[in-house]
Parts: structure tokens; C-alpha cells; sequence
């Protein structure tokens, strides 16, 4: 495949069609659905099952009759739900026997949000990334249905960039972020919270969004920087 071939959007043989998330229990699906609304995504259906509404969101409206671009939204099956009280129960989860390795993952985590499963989303304005993530930050704190649900971590470009370290310096969201991305013109956002599941202990979920600084040829999504 040509370099030219791959500059051409409407040409591209392949791109990423969806991916699947999960609530727990039937009565978390609205909350579920709220918090993706709060995130950013579009809800194009809703349908109501006995085990929990099933959700078909799109990252944007440029995807809403689309097959690409779609976020469905389910409960849990009930065989998984089985198997994660059996995996919780075997390692002793938050007893006094707990499996060490269990602490040692929720500490890689909370030094790196990044060290296991998460899904990632590209925002084209840094102005609305901050908007959304501090409305999202004032109801993690306020709001009954998401007060200690929600979690967010930041990670901001690397310093050096002056145009990209003057505006984040003055960002309300990123300047005091101390914490660097694996990468240079680019800032991360991590929204871990047990609304949703996707961790090897059925838990929690991370969902990433990340802004890129224009005219970069070299950013934190294309080139990792150790």
C-alpha cells in the first residue's frame, strides 16, 4: 500500500468498527448511559432488556449511520458475572487473605493508568476536553449518583515545546498537572471508574482521551517516547 493511499480518509481498506463496554448490575444501565453522554459520546438507541438496557453510541455524529465509530453498551452476562465473583473470591479480594498480586496491579495503576486494559479517544479541541473533564471533575465531587465513582489522572505533553507548555501552563485543567505523557505535544485524561467493567477483576473501567497539538510531525500517538 502506497504512502499516498494512506494520507486518503475515504480510502482507508480498514478502519476501527467498535467496541463493546459493560455496566454490573440492570439498574446501573442509565447511569452508564449518562456517564458516556457526560463523556462526550452520542446515544443513537436504547433497548430495554430483562438483564439491562442495550445502549448504540457513536464518538461523534459524523458516525451515526455509520458502521464504524459505535460504542455498544450492555450489562454484564451473567456467566461473566460468575466467573469475576469466582476470580474475587479465589484471590481473597478485599480480605485480609487478598492475593498480593492484587495490590501490586491497583498500585501499577495508580502510578500509570496506562500499565493494563483501556480504550482511547482522540478530541479535536483541547478548549473542549478541558470543558468537559472539569464539568465531569465538579460532578465526581458533587453529584450523588457519581461521588466516589468516578476518578480522573491527567498526564500533559513533555516539557519543551514552548507554544505547547505556555498553554498548558495557563490551561485550567492541565496546569498543575505534574505528571508527563509517554510523548511530546500531546495531553492525556484518564476517567477510571467502576460504573463501568473492564479490568481483569471486573471493577472498573479507564477510558483515555487524549488532544494532539497541530502541526506536530512527532506527538504522543505517533511517536512513545521512554
Amino acid at each position: 500500500m502506497s504512502s499516498d493511499t494512506l494520507t486518503r480518509p475515504d480510502d482507508v481498506a480498514l478502519s476501527m468498527g467498535h467496541i463493546a463496554l459493560h455496566y454490573g448490575k440492570a439498574e446501573d444501565g442509565p447511569l452508564a448511559a449518562r456517564l458516556m453522554t457526560l463523556l462526550g459520546f452520542t446515544e443513537t438507541q436504547m433497548l430495554p432488556l430483562p438483564n439491562g438496557n442495550f445502549y448504540r453510541f457513536v464518538v461523534d455524529n459524523a458516525h451515526f449511520a455509520r458502521g464504524d465509530g459505535i460504542i455498544y453498551l450492555s450489562a454484564l452476562t451473567e456467566a461473566q458475572m460468575k466467573l469475576i465473583d469466582a476470580i474475587n473470591e479465589n484471590l481473597g479480594v478485599g480480605t485480609e487473605g487478598e492475593h498480593p498480586a492484587v495490590q501490586g496491579m491497583r498500585d501499577a495503576l495508580a502510578t500509570d493508568p496506562e500499565a493494563s486494559f483501556h480504550f482511547g479517544f482522540l478530541v479535536k479541541s483541547l478548549e473542549e476536553l478541558e470543558e468537559r473533564i472539569l464539568t465531569l471533575q465538579e460532578l465526581a465531587d458533587s453529584d450523588p449518583e457519581l461521588k466516589g465513582r468516578v476518578r480522573i489522572g491527567m498526564n500533559r505533553a513533555r516539557p519543551g515545546d514552548a507554544e505547547v507548555d505556555a498553554r498548558l501552563d495557563a490551561s485550567p485543567l492541565f496546569g498543575n498537572v505534574t505528571r508527563f505523557a509517554y510523548g511530546s505535544a500531546g495531553v492525556q485524561v484518564f476517567v477510571i471508574t467502576d460504573i463501568l467493567k473492564a479490568s481483569q477483576l471486573g471493577d472498573h473501567a479507564i477510558l483515555e482521551f487524549d488532544y494532539v497539538f497541530p502541526g506536530r510531525e512527532q506527538h504522543i500517538l505517533s511517536v512513545v517516547e521512554l
